[in-house]
């Protein structure tokens, strides 16, 4: 990679985690000064978080593509492979986050998705199956677990080496930096502590734009593009 991509990829870098404390400082300020406005319109369903959320989980997908087809073309066809089922989960992410463009473009579900969605939509989140609603019991707790253990456990074991750090190599998983684990700890922290309705969609706007840095300048480039 050229010195000048390289430092067009720190400075995407340094915007994003500039663009990250400004979220939280907005968060935190309005949270306090105007609930409802926090509510109604920062965090509102098709609201700003929500739409930045998923642009930022499209990009990063997009970047996992890019560096697919770079370890394809560098004859790593296992990495490129598995590089390319990330890159999709983090397309499919985009497309739940806003219903698949359903609200934007008006279109309506199909009758599976009237009986068994709770908002009516065509996503996956927010199906109940047997009584059990899948946003409680899937997509919040147990999503939540792995990704914390991804942001804050990988970056302190990684440098460790060992087994773990071999798999996260040889299965091209990009891994955070410390800088990564602390942003994504005191972000939880904060959110956790504020009383206000639909704070998560912030913590998933956090979340999106630390997964593009990290895709972006893992600790393990040269292993995963």
């Amino acid at each position: 990679m050229g010195q000048h991509a390289m430092s067009l990829i720190r400075k995407s870098d340094a915007a994003l985690m500039a663009l990250i404390v400004i979220t939280l400082i907005a968060t935190v300020i309005l949270a306090f000064a105007d609930p409802d406005f926090f509510t109604l319109v920062f965090a509102a369903e098709d609201g700003p978080v929500e739409y930045a959320t998923a642009v930022f989980l499209l990009v990063a997908s997009g970047v996992l593509a890019s560096h697919a087809l770079s370890l394809w073309r560098g004859g790593r066809r296992g990495a490129a492979l598995l590089t390319c089922v990330y890159a999709l989960m983090f397309f499919m992410a985009a497309g739940e986050e806003v219903s698949w463009g359903q609200r934007i473009i008006g279109w309506e579900s199909g009758e599976f998705f009237q009986q068994h969605n709770k908002q009516n939509e065509t996503n996956l989140h927010n199906l109940i199956v047997a009584d059990v609603h899948l946003t409680k019991s899937l997509f919040g707790p147990v999503l939540t677990i792995c990704i914390l253990l991804y942001l804050v456990g990988l970056p302190l074991l990684y440098p460790k080496g060992g087994r773990i750090a071999a798999l996260a190599d040889r299965m091209a998983v990009p891994v955070p930096w410390l800088k990564h684990a602390a942003i994504a700890l005191v972000a939880s922290i904060i959110i956790a502590l504020l009383d206000v309705d639909r704070k998560w969609e912030v913590y998933e706007l956090i979340f999106s734009l630390l997964v593009v840095s990290i895709f972006l300048l893992p600790q393990n480039p040269s292993k995963t593009r």
